[in-house]
């Protein structure tokens, strides 16, 4: 029988049902965004800080704790918490802004998300509310104190969560239908003594009519029988919202109180800080006696002796639904059946999906998939009205106008986009976004694709065909992975028992053909096929800042730079011979991918007229190389990731493949190519070379791989227990400086946070374990495996006396990075660092956070927390390490 939540996607999908009008789409953080910042500076994190955000309207969005909303971020819900400590309500997850944390911003909470189906049908998760005064100085001043050198001190090195003296706060979404929805708060007292909470689940509209637009009306809630109602909207129809425990409503505006941020008279007299002050301020005139406004909340307080749970159930659905034909559901009994049922759906989705796995991993992959799902978030933004301002508000600064994100005026986002981060990176991030729709691929095909080519529509991309990169720098170039994106998501979903879908990939095509153009034509500044400058995802892993020329003009031809363009040329190539098979006309693409691919291994690989090249044969490493105003040039020889990018260009194309596109067998034009380039031709001689009834396409050389890889899988390099380092280890004893005029810089390796801030508070790549960058490693590793098979051997690792395959190399890293997460003999899991009570206390040993990046020797968590768009592609690693446990061969790579 199929499952009831893959019936649900295909509705979705075919626009038969709306499954996706509601889903855990409230951000989590609004403030301290770029979206927010209306200063004279455009210094996001000052202009709208924490303090600000209980009494200051939002533009843009709204956030809340662990909140849902409507797919156009118009009508928001989410519980607020007090512990009768506090000075002001936990309406929203608190954390350091970028100047404030000694590793940049950083979240300072316990949540975590625990389920999530691909239509939001069902959702859970938890938050840890302490029941002492919430430490925000203590944090802020600690972390204030540290320096780059140390740690970032957490909310449990605070003492907070000793003995117990917290409440967890269980959050469950279930849909009876597309808009009738059950959400259901569990409270549990887990301290040993009583205490007192009070809980306000809360209903607000966004502020869509303070800015001046005319025709925008006031959006309004009002009393009535037994709950709430709220006002109609275009494209969202009047809602109401009713609860099974008696309680206080209460009712204010969702306006600025700008006598307490301003000085400055209120315009009427309900304002956004009206809870606050009712509750803790014991105001009984800050809130509205009508009992209507644009906000509201419903005022519960219970006093929990130890252990005590307490449970409040709300359903929020249409107003204009037939009563007559629905039983009231809010009743215990039918309340608990519908999330029972949802439950057992959600789980028999993860059961299709990966098959049966062990009590473990199967945790690790839930987790992975609720934080993809809660990580989608409603993203609104128009640039060009962000640039003018609004009527009713202050003139932007002139400078804005000056300011890269100026030349994006035409962008304009109303989407629900998946986030870097739910709280530290709220925002799109182009190259982010390409790994979390593969992490989609399997879970949530459809999904997958949507984000896929979220960016890539009209509406995101420049005149030039260049696609957005993230909210801070909307110019930057990022590494182009969409056409890698695309082709593996497609590949997965035929994996998964599906037909290969191609009208997304010509869809996807065309607009990466775009973006291709913009690349070539662009950022190859020589016209010789190498790539400098943009941020290409390898933040602070280079000796020096590679988007900028040094101060003696000496410019940074980038090894991964060049690599990346291949890489992109490769994966153009196969979608276009892939789509072949459908549609004959494709093949008169492959000859302009075929070429350009050519020209790009050349130029890696070959000196030719130059009399330099990316790969150093006196190291056996490819090395960024530094080319100065007089022509002269020198390698920085800094063994990092970005020498292993040129590893990632690699395809095998089958003798029937050839049969039909006969241009794929490239040898027949390597040598004109050659004399073209004034190049060596041994120096590519690999290319098209056939081996197992199969022609290679890869960047590097067979016999540079092996000196490459016996590099890569050296424990004193590396290889870590949990992965791949992205600097080399021996750099920890022997750090590596350079001297270029008045330039004089030193790497080291370090294997968690960076102590150099080059990219800002948040670049840490001088040695952690980076999850995206090891995942195309292994698919990597996995392609050659497929074209070489056992006549490929090499030590793993590097001086063991073990030889293996490359297959078989791959699945080990695979083991290494589950086994981040995986509890170990002692039943420990490296994520949770050194942190006894996250490893022992049964409260929290089960619980997962995927963070931004691990400690590259013992494979504790780094850097932002919920990064769970990109490490939970560890998903994908899981299903297939559990399938190729259970089957007799290993299958091409997918």
């Amino acid at each position: 029988m199929e499952p009831a939540e893959l019936l649900r996607c295909r509705q979705r999908d075919a626009g038969e049902e709306p499954w996706d009008r509601w889903g855990t789409y409230l951000s989590d953080r609004q403030w301290g965004t770029v979206r927010e910042d209306y200063s004279a500076d455009g210094n996001a994190w000052t202009s709208f800080p924490f303090e600000h955000s209980h009494l200051r309207t939002y533009r843009w969005g709204e956030d809340g704790l662990l909140g849902l909303c409507d797919e156009q971020g118009l009508l928001c819900l989410a519980p607020v918490l007090w512990n009768g400590e506090d000075p002001i309500l936990k309406e929203r997850l608190f954390g350091l802004g970028n100047p404030e944390g000694n590793h940049g911003e950083d979240i300072k909470e316990a949540m975590y998300h625990l389920a999530g189906t691909p239509t939001g049908s069902y959702a859970k998760a938890l938050y840890r509310y302490p029941q002492t005064r919430f430490p925000y100085e203590q944090l802020r001043e600690e972390n204030r104190r540290r320096g780059r050198d140390q740690p970032e001190f957490e909310l449990v090195d605070t003492g907070v969560f000793d003995a117990g003296r917290f409440f967890d706060l269980e959050v469950e979404i279930a849909k009876a239908t597309p808009e009738d929805l059950l959400i259901r708060y569990t409270i549990t007292n887990q301290g040993p003594d009583a205490a007192t909470l009070h809980l306000l689940p809360s209903l607000w509209f966004r502020n869509t009519w303070g800015w001046g637009d005319g025709n925008a009306a006031r959006s309004c809630i009002e009393r009535t029988d037994g709950g709430v109602k709220t006002s109609g909207l275009p494209g969202l129809p009047a809602m109401e919202l009713r609860c099974n425990a008696p309680g206080t409503w209460l009712f204010t505006e969702n306006e600025t109180n700008t006598e307490s941020l301003y000085g400055q008279p209120l315009t009427q007299p309900y304002v956004k800080d009206a809870f606050h002050r009712y509750l803790i301020h014991q105001e009984s005139t800050a809130v509205n006696p009508a009992q209507k406004g644009s906000r509201c909340a419903l005022l519960l307080q219970r006093q929990l002796a130890a252990g005590e749970v307490w449970c409040v159930d709300l359903r929020l659905c249409r107003h204009d639904r037939n009563h007559a034909s629905e039983s009231d559901w809010l009743q215990p009994n039918q309340a608990s059946s519908l999330l029972q049922q949802r439950r057992a759906e959600w789980d028999d989705h993860l059961t299709s999906v990966t098959g049966a796995m062990a009590a473990d991993d199967r945790a690790i992959h839930a987790a992975a998939a609720a934080g993809l799902f809660w990580c989608r978030k409603f993203y609104n933004w128009n640039v060009s009205r962000w640039l003018r301002g609004d009527r009713t508000g202050p003139t932007p600064p002139e400078a804005r106008w000056h300011t890269e994100n100026a030349y994006w005026k035409t962008l304009r986002s109303r989407d629900v986009i998946s986030m870097p981060d739910c709280w530290e990176y709220p925002y799109f991030c182009q190259w982010d976004l390409m790994f979390h729709a593969v992490a989609f691929a399997e879970l949530d095909p459809g999904e997958a694709k949507r984000q896929c080519r979220m960016l890539r529509q009209a509406s995101y991309t420049a005149n030039n065909g260049q696609s957005p990169a993230y909210e801070w720098a909307l110019s930057d170039a990022n590494p182009p992975i969409g056409a890698w994106a695309a082709l593996r998501i497609a590949q997965i979903e035929k994996r998964s028992g599906h037909p290969l879908d191609f009208a997304f990939l010509r869809s996807a095509l065309r607009q990466l053909m775009l973006e291709y153009g913009w690349w070539a034509n662009r950022t190859d500044r020589n016209g010789d096929s190498l790539f400098e400058g943009g941020f290409l995802g390898l933040d602070n892993i280079a000796i020096f800042d590679r988007r900028y020329p040094l101060k003696d003009g000496s410019r940074i031809e980038q090894s991964d730079g060049t690599a990346w363009m291949g890489m992109l040329s490769l994966n153009m190539l196969e979608i276009a011979v892939t789509l072949h098979q459908d549609r004959p006309e494709y093949a008169e693409l492959t000859d302009r991918f075929i070429d350009d691919f050519s020209v790009l291994c050349f130029a890696l690989n070959s000196p030719g007229v130059r009399g330099f090249v990316n790969w150093d044969e006196q190291d056996g490493f490819y090395y960024d190389v530094l080319k100065r105003p007089d022509g002269s040039t020198d390698y920085l020889r800094t063994r990092s990731l970005s020498g292993l990018i040129p590893l990632l260009g690699i395809a095998s194309f089958d003798a029937d493949e050839v049969k039909a596109i006969p241009n794929l067998d490239v040898r027949r034009t390597l040598s004109e190519v050659a004399k073209e380039r004034g190049a060596p031709f041994e120096h590519i001689s690999h290319l098209g070379s056939w081996h197992r009834n199969r022609v290679l396409y890869s960047l590097v050389p067979p016999s540079r791989l092996r000196r490459i890889l016996t590099r890569v899988f050296d424990e004193n390099e590396f290889l870590s227990p949990y992965g791949i380092r992205s600097l080399s280890k021996v750099y920890a004893t022997s750090p590596y400086t350079y001297v270029e005029g008045s330039d004089v810089a030193t790497i080291s390796y370090s294997p968690a946070d960076s102590p150099v801030a080059m990219f800002g508070g948040n670049s840490n790549w001088r040695g952690p374990i980076w999850m995206p960058i090891n995942f195309l490693l292994i698919e990597a590793l996995q392609k050659y495996g497929f074209f070489f098979g056992d006549d490929f051997l090499i030590e793993f690792p590097t001086g063991s006396g073990q030889q293996m395959n490359l297959w078989q190399i791959s699945l080990e890293l695979q083991k290494r990075l589950v086994g981040i997460f995986r509890r170990d003999a002692s039943g420990r899991r490296a994520f949770n660092g050194e942190v006894n009570l996250f490893q022992q206390d049964p409260l929290w040993r089960d619980l997962f956070l995927f963070n931004e990046y691990f400690h590259g020797c013992n494979g504790s968590g780094v850097g932002a927390s919920h990064q769970t768009g990109w490490t939970a592609v560890v998903a994908k690693m899981i299903t297939q390490l559990n399938r190729w446990q259970h089957s007799d061969s290993p299958s091409h790579p997918s």
